[in-house]
């Protein structure tokens, strides 16, 4: 099992394309939870996911109820919403294999049903008075932690 990336219906094609990148450089699974707020083959995705589309596990589901079917508890996989609502620090966090880490959607994050439905909610502290971290910079900073605690980082990258 490996950790995974998830976006809830993204707006922004830029940003999409940004995780597509993250998700090829970190050698993660990449899910996309449509509807998007864009035409997929939008081409400022295309630009901003450079070449990398073709080197990352990309995963498209129809909807949030096809995403999240596959959170079974015989999988041992759990849900992990990035929010500035929750009160547990990501670095105060323990993942574990398997964990996906869901971003919410640029203009409104995600809904309350989603909220309830994770299994954990993390948050990057940030300064008093500022709202939010771009989408694609926050779900890089939890994935580099989630992926450090697991070890992965060890021999992935070439200087």
């Amino acid at each position: 099992m490996s950790m995974r990336l998830a976006l809830y219906q993204p707006d922004i094609p830029q940003n999409t394309g940004a995780a597509l990148r993250l998700a090829a450089c970190f050698k993660v699974p990449l899910d996309i939870i449509e509807p998007c707020g864009f035409p997929f083959d939008d081409k400022r995705l295309r630009r901003s996911a450079m070449d990398y589309s073709e080197t990352v596990e990309l995963v498209r589901h129809e909807s949030w109820e096809a995403f999240f079917a596959r959170f079974t508890p015989a999988r041992q996989e759990r849900l992990i919403l990035l929010s500035t609502a929750s009160s547990v620090p990501y670095t105060d966090f323990a993942y574990a294999p398997g964990d996906t880490l869901l971003l919410g959607r640029e203009s409104a994050g995600v809904p309350p049903e989603i909220h309830s439905a994770v299994h954990a909610r993390v948050r990057i502290p940030m300064a008093a008075g500022l709202r939010s971290l771009n989408m694609v910079m926050a779900g890089a900073i939890v994935l580099a932690e989630a992926l450090r605690q697991q070890g992965q980082f060890t021999g992935r990258l070439a200087l």
